[in-house]
């Protein structure tokens, strides 16, 4: 009888499966991030500065602590990347409204500039698996990204249809849900 395997029952994953997996995720993510750090390297830039300059963009006006809680690093890490990118006026920092101690961010025109250069060629390669995955492996991918992160930052991607009817009610209370 011949050996014929069906596809990978999702509910248990041989090691094989996990392991392929994880690189997955390593290629995926190098290839992804290879075009974005070349742009960077020119301005002597590395990935911190790209994720801080992608969230600031993302999110106008968002605070510092907002931004140290969504890229869960220290404030001394955050304070060397923000104060060179502020410095070479990519970034534009202002008090509060409320609370003249909190720093609002925003990129400038020429963040602006950088931040599409950087995301437009993930745009397009993310646009394209997309389109050639079809809508269930979109929601399959989703759904896996959301799983495996830490509990706590799950609540920033609310399943689909739970976050269009909430998303207008808790809009201003996260950066995330924001823009």
């Amino acid at each position: 009888m011949a050996d014929i395997k069906s596809g990978p029952n999702p509910l248990f994953l041989r090691e094989e499966e996990l392991r392929q997996a994880i690189e997955l995720l390593f290629f995926a993510y190098r290839d992804f991030t290879a075009e974005p750090d070349q742009i960077l390297a020119d301005y002597g830039f590395g990935r911190a500065h790209h994720r801080v300059i992608y969230f600031v963009g993302r999110h106008p006006s968002i605070t510092v602590s907002e931004l140290l809680q969504i890229l869960g690093i220290t404030k001394q890490s955050l304070s060397r990347v923000l104060g060179q990118l502020v410095a070479e006026g990519f970034i534009r920092q202002r008090p509060g409204q409320h609370d003249r101690r909190q720093r609002l961010l925003e990129l400038t025109e020429k963040g602006a500039a950088l931040e599409r250069q950087l995301t437009e060629n993930q745009r397009n390669r993310v646009a394209r698996a997309f389109r050639e995955a079809g809508a269930e492996a979109v929601e399959g991918f989703r759904g896996v990204l959301v799983n495996i992160m830490d509990e706590g930052n799950r609540a920033r991607f609310a399943p689909r249809d739970a976050h269009a009817g909430a998303a207008a009610g808790e809009a201003s209370k996260s950066p995330a849900r924001r823009g």
